[in-house]
């Protein structure tokens, strides 16, 4: 692994993507890879909320299918789409998205990642631990600076364990944000802390775009 990566969210196509990837003989139907030379330390369900971001998908694609290679990690994506004219529920296409995985397959460590956000350092290992982990501790769009203590948003890791016992995300909120905060939550109440990537080790770029007039949550509840 490199460390620092040279981001890049300039626009690629799906085609440009299958004709990429499709060399990878390792690459399974469905998207499932895992390493041949070792072990894999953590089987990996990578799931993704997704409504109308089909320009960012491939960008996506592009950057975190190779690193989670480096790392050796069994992986695979999930990307669950929410259809219709209701406001988003980030949240509840998580929840359906972790029991569509868990389905499809035998998963140890469950990834609730946006679709906007690409870690800047290959050295952010996407394995899960002994409590919750976010990942995305230092993003671009806020000055690489935690909005506050409980943020833990953007980029997520639990066990199934974990994830099990809080009793996943809440289904209530629809439109941008609040769920996290309520996550946090869930994770304390039930006797875990959130532990993050040291130093830079946690920097995420953004993305460019926008929520297209759907509700945004604009802060934390005090």
């Amino acid at each position: 692994m490199r460390g620092f990566l040279n981001v890049n969210v300039s626009e690629v196509s799906f085609d440009e993507i299958h004709q990429l990837f499709s060399k990878d003989l390792d690459i399974e139907p469905g998207g499932h890879w895992r390493p041949k030379d070792c072990k894999p330390r953590w089987k990996v369900a990578v799931l993704i909320p997704f409504r109308n971001r089909h320009e960012h998908l491939p960008i996506f694609f592009l950057h975190l299918i190779p690193m989670l290679q480096k790392q050796r990690l069994e992986f695979a994506f999930y990307v669950i789409e929410q259809t219709g004219t209701q406001p988003f529920n980030r949240a509840m296409l998580f929840n359906v998205g972790f029991k569509e995985a868990m389905k499809d397959s035998v998963w140890d460590c469950v990834i609730f990642h946006d679709v906007d956000h690409l870690p800047e350092n290959d050295r952010n290992y996407y394995g899960c631990g002994e409590m919750p982990r976010h990942f995305a501790a230092k993003l671009d769009k806020y000055m690489y600076i935690l909005p506050y203590k409980e943020f833990f948003g953007g980029v997520s890791g639990l066990t199934v364990e974990q994830f099990r016992k809080i009793n996943g995300f809440p289904n209530a909120f629809w439109g941008w944000g609040g769920e996290d905060d309520d996550l946090w939550n869930r994770v304390h109440y039930a006797g875990y802390n959130v532990t993050r990537p040291e130093g830079d080790l946690g920097k995420y770029k953004s993305i460019p775009h926008h929520h297209r007039g759907e509700v945004q949550f604009l802060g934390r509840k005090k």
